[in-house]
Order: C-alpha cells, then sequence, then structure tokens
C-alpha cells in the first residue's frame, strides 16, 4: 500500500506545472519566465561581467560592444550600445532574457517586440549587491552573494593596506569626457570614501554630474584620477595649471584596460579599490602594505 501512495504522489508531483521565476527588475516591473533564461543577452558590461562571475557565461549568445570582459565573451555577437542597441540583431539571437540598462532607450522597443527585457542599472555599492543577487535569483546560482562577500572583503583589504599618512588626500576622479564626475554617492564615489579620501565633488550633485572645469579650481584637489582617453591637455583647460594636484604632479592616469575595471559596479570592485589605493598611496609618498 505504502508503495503505491508513493507512486501516485510521484505522478502527482510529476504533473504538477513548474513554479515560474519572477524578478521584479530596476523600473519595478515583475519579469516572469516559465524557467531560467538559458540564451541572453547583455547590453550593459557590468551586468556582463557578474552572469560570467556567477558561472554563467556560457548562456550568453549577444553582448553590447563594449563587453570585453572576461576574455571569452569577446567572440559573442555584438548588438550595440546601451544608447543604440541593435534592435534587429538582438531579436535575430533568439533571446529568452535581455539585461539592459534601465535608462536604456531599446526597453520598449524590445518589449513590444515580446522579447523579455530585465532592467537592471547599477549606481552604487548596494545596487551593485543587489543586482548580484537578482542575477543569482534569474540564473538560479545559489549563494550568488558569497560573491558579493568576497569583493567587499577585497575593498576592506585595500582600505587596510593604507597608512594613515595616506588618508584625507582630496580627490577628483574624472569617469568621463566632457567633465563627468564621480560623485559621493557613486559606487566609484563610496570606494573612495572607504579608502579614507575626501571626494571634492558635493553631495548633492548627485553620482555621476557634469561639472565645469571652474568648480576644479575652486575645489583645487590634492589628487586627479582620470582614464587616458579623457586626460590630453588637462594643463590646458581654464584655470587648471594652478590647481594642486596639476603643479605637484599628483595625476593618476589609468590604461584603458584600467579605466573599464574601475568604471564597471561589478565583479571587479575590489581590483578597483585596489587601483585607487595604489594611485593613492604612489601620488602621497605612502606605501601601501
Amino acid at each position: 500500500m505504502k508503495r503505491i501512495i508513493f507512486t501516485v504522489l510521484a505522478l502527482v508531483t510529476a504533473a504538477l506545472p513548474a513554479r515560474a521565476l519572477q524578478l521584479v527588475d530596476d523600473r519595478g516591473v515583475t519579469v516572469t519566465f516559465a524557467v531560467s533564461p538559458q540564451r541572453i543577452v547583455s547590453l550593459l558590461p557590468s551586468l556582463t561581467e557578474t552572469v560570467c562571475e556567477l558561472g554563467q557565461c556560457n548562456r550568453l549568445v549577444g553582448v553590447d560592444r563594449y563587453s570585453n570582459y572576461p576574455a571569452q565573451v569577446r567572440s559573442l555577437r555584438q548588438t550595440g550600445g546601451g544608447i543604440d542597441p541593435n534592435i534587429e540583431a538582438i531579436v535575430a539571437l533568439r533571446p529568452d532574457a535581455v539585461l539592459i540598462a534601465k535608462s536604456s532607450r531599446g526597453v520598449q522597443r524590445l518589449e513590444a517586440l515580446g522579447v523579455k527585457v530585465v532592467a537592471l542599472e547599477p549606481r552604487t555599492a548596494v545596487d551593485a549587491q543587489r543586482v548580484m543577487g537578482k542575477l543569482g535569483e534569474l540564473l538560479e546560482v545559489p549563494d550568488a552573494m558569497r560573491i558579493w562577500r568576497n569583493v567587499d572583503a577585497g575593498v576592506s583589504a585595500a582600505a587596510q593596506s593604507l597608512p594613515a599618512s595616506a588618508r584625507n588626500v582630496r580627490v577628483y576622479y574624472e569617469v568621463s569626457v566632457g567633465g563627468y564626475a564621480a560623485g559621493t554617492r557613486s559606487f566609484i564615489g563610496e570606494t573612495l570614501q572607504r579608502l579614507g579620501a575626501k571626494n571634492i565633488i558635493a553631495p548633492e550633485l548627485g553620482p555621476f554630474p557634469h561639472v565645469n572645469p571652474e568648480y576644479v579650481v575652486r575645489a583645487n584637489p590634492d589628487l586627479i584620477m582620470i582614464g587616458s582617453r579623457n586626460a590630453l591637455g588637462l594643463e590646458a583647460r581654464p584655470g587648471w595649471a594652478g590647481i594642486r594636484a596639476i603643479r605637484e604632479k599628483r595625476v593618476c592616469i589609468f590604461t584603458p584596460q584600467e579605466s573599464d575595471v574601475l568604471v564597471r559596479p561589478g565583479p571587479r570592485m575590489a581590483e578597483a579599490a585596489r587601483l585607487m589605493a595604489k594611485c593613492i598611496a604612489d601620488k602621497s609618498g605612502a606605501v601601501v602594505r
């Protein structure tokens, strides 16, 4: 009798429909999947890197033109960028899900074509942690937060590597051409704070404000961090020749590869913290332990 009961229960269980997978994205939209998506297009480098760090790189069938890490994603079909996604190319890849920034212009167009879209856009460390958790749910990766704990521990270690003499340096971090800076409310600004640095950007200006050259001149930072793509002609900017960081040659110019690490809120944030800590130590005369 018990064997019959177990057999009946097994048959009933097998006949039940699989539980749908639901995820609330950064728009507050609930996206429902019958099963975890197996064919994914990612249109944001930090999301691409997170998918791969979760061990699911094999699910990616397409990426944006800026996704270049890890190396295996470079062979995937490129589908434009966040502001100019190639909708036709994306649809042709028959994705189960498209990972995209909330601010991307392609969200509504893709949904109108029946493509499931998950909009995620990390701007702070808390955002990056939340996004990693959500992608862990979407991809059904157990204990995705273990990766975040390693990231957080790495940032703390970078901060502890700096002696007290390297702290309180006043920093200007320029993110992109045109004077877009990393504010205190951005993930970059938060990392600088954890490293003991002072950001010259006022908190009320937001995460990534556009600031004019005069603002930086008035703030007179001790140290400037900038990517090599943006660094040409710093001294020629109005009034910049007199900035302390310029006069004393306290400018860290990051390579394109280093800049990619620094400006992506994802699994390489601990590496970004180490790059910033080394910059602070080198330009302040301190020694990283």
